[in-house]
């Protein structure tokens, strides 16, 4: 892997011990490796997500972690939302790193030890216009080409836990090539 220079920090992190749609700000989350944020309904070895324990409950899970750039939830109030840290259901909101444009397998260095490897797009649900209606479309847009644009999230797992705050430096650490794009987990 090699390294990119720190390019963004974290703003908020979050976590909820039922499974609500947002999560309540923390003053610091534990990472716990191969579970997520501890104390968090979302945390586990196999799928926590309500969709893929219904499909299987003993697979892998490649959501431990969900974080949302703050820069989308400027937009999103720029179009009349009122969304901020933590009320898309997000356990860090980050801020200077375009976590879309990240290859499969990145690994962000979060505080003094704590690692996210990410693993995925968040596949935005209906959920979202249940909290505020429209606000699904809004995270969804398309390219030059056509191809949707998820803009949701990403979602990464524990290879390495530890505490994170808001003001965590976040430090990039690419895969080896040929990096690969990141696809909706």
């Amino acid at each position: 892997m090699s390294f990119v220079k720190a390019s963004g920090y974290i703003v908020a992190v979050h976590r909820s011990p039922a499974h609500n749609f947002s999560k309540d700000s923390q003053s610091v989350i534990e990472l716990l490796v191969g579970l997520g944020v501890a104390g968090d309904a979302h945390a586990g070895a196999t799928v926590q997500h309500r969709s893929g324990v219904a499909t299987d409950p003993a697979q892998p899970d490649p959501r431990q972690v969900h974080l949302i750039r703050a820069e989308l939830h400027e937009e999103l109030q720029a179009q009349g939302f009122q969304v901020g840290p933590g009320d898309l259901g997000e356990n860090i909101t980050t801020r200077g790193l375009e976590l879309l444009g990240l290859p499969r397998g990145t690994h962000l260095r979060l505080g003094a030890h704590a690692v996210v490897e990410v693993t995925g797009l968040r596949n935005p649900c209906a959920q979202l216009n249940t909290f505020q209606p429209g606000l699904m479309r809004a995270v969804l847009d398309q390219d030059k080409r056509g191809n949707l644009i998820r803009k949701a999230g990403m979602m990464g797992n524990v290879p390495a836990g530890g505490e994170v705050r808001a003001g965590d430096q976040i430090r990039v650490e690419l895969p080896p090539l040929p990096h690969l794009p990141l696809e909706r987990v």
